[in-house]
């Protein structure tokens, strides 16, 4: 066999295994409108790749700061959280966070000193749980929409799509960070 056979016979032999061996394809879930189930599938897969990372955390891991200025694995998954409840409650119900709410969900809206006292000592199952909380109620909440509401304004240049997709970057952006972090607990 010639060279040229050889490297091409090898390019689709390693194309074929790289399509028998996909992992990770967006299918999106039965029940939403075409574009949000887009972004339900990512979300979901977002939240999914987020607590395989940190659902077997020690509480000393959950609580680690390597440094003053640093947020905990726990305090950013709390801010996932918070930052979920507040989109969800703003526009899926159309109204604020009560007093209650604020306290137990959004309590990590923004990471502060304040937030970063109160975020400790709490297993992250706790955290997880919350956000499961959380996140079944955005997928009820989404069920009742349409993408004629995905697409509308909610005010002059943002529409509900892009508040959306904020949360998935969010997300994606704090799966980054809980990355570093893991790589700095101490042994």
């Amino acid at each position: 066999m010639n060279t040229l056979k050889k490297k091409t016979t090898l390019l689709i032999v390693c194309f074929s295994l790289s399509l028998v061996n996909a992992q990770y394809e967006i299918k999106p879930p039965e029940g939403y409108t075409p574009n949000i189930s887009l972004m339900v599938s990512m979300l979901e897969d977002l939240k999914d790749r987020i607590n395989a990372q940190v659902k077997d955390l020690d509480q000393s891991q959950t609580d680690f700061l390597y440094d003053k200025d640093a947020n905990s694995i726990g305090s950013l998954v709390m801010h996932l959280v918070s930052t979920e409840a507040y989109y969800q409650i703003e526009t899926l119900e159309g109204r604020q966070l009560t007093e209650d709410e604020q306290k137990r969900l959004g309590v990590a809206g923004g990471l502060n000193d304040e937030s970063k006292k109160m975020l400790k000592g709490k297993p992250i199952q706790h955290y997880l749980d919350l956000w499961n909380e959380v996140r079944q109620k955005t997928l009820a909440g989404l069920k009742t929409k349409d993408d004629a509401w995905f697409a509308s304004n909610i005010e002059d240049g943002i529409n509900y799509h892009w508040v959306w997709y904020h949360v998935m970057e969010h997300s994606a952006n704090h799966m980054g960070q809980i990355g570093t972090i893991k790589n700095r607990l101490p042994e």
